[in-house]
């Protein structure tokens, strides 16, 4: 059986790619150097920069049909709306951090009524609904060596940009030692009402 590595997100618009990306900068001017070759924090390319709503895993080339169709039948019942990018934080916290990410804010009622809906949507197709609360956030960087950022102060000032949420995307991740390589596989848009 072929299988693809796939996720549900929303693209961000470059303005706000490169914002993530001077603030991504900004921190990682605070992160200490180590040997040649090693980074303590490896942060997220821009162009690779988006909301994840639902990662799905290794999941079969035969059931990519059904996956858009769901995700055209959800986009149809939900309105654009907008989100703004908010502050700088970490999980789990910023004593022990694992993922650097910056937060949004907006129209959060409108992102949770889409990720639930989502959520319903995938059940049927196999997909049992996820086990912990949905967060939204923006990855800006995975910590490699939590020992090296101790201490780090992971405040950053983050323009309140909009983030209009116009569609929702099915994306193939190719893993790769350079990093991933991601190709929309559906795009389906949300309808205005």
């Amino acid at each position: 059986m072929i299988t693809l590595r796939a996720f549900i997100a929303i693209d961000l618009p470059p303005a706000v790619k490169a914002a993530l990306a001077d603030v991504a900068a900004t921190l990682d001017g605070r992160v200490p150097r180590g040997a040649v070759g090693t980074a303590a924090v490896r942060w997220v390319r821009p162009e690779q920069m988006h909301l994840t709503l639902r990662f799905l895993g290794d999941t079969p080339a035969d059931r990519l049909p059904a996956l858009a169709a769901a995700l055209d039948t959800l986009a149809a019942g939900h309105a654009p709306f907008v989100l703004r990018l908010t502050d700088v934080g970490c999980f789990p916290n910023a004593r022990r951090p694992r993922v650097v990410w910056v937060g949004l804010g907006g129209a959060e009622a409108k992102l949770t009524a889409l990720v639930a809906a989502l959520e319903a949507a995938l059940s049927p197709l196999g997909w049992p609904p996820e086990d912990k609360a949905f967060r939204a956030h923006l990855t800006l960087g995975r910590v490699k060596d939590e020992r090296a950022v101790q201490g780090i102060d992971w405040s950053a000032a983050v323009p309140p940009l909009e983030v209009p949420v116009t569609a929702v995307h099915l994306i193939e991740s190719q893993l790769r030692p350079e990093g991933p390589v991601y190709t929309v596989r559906q795009s389906s848009t949300l309808v205005m009402r």
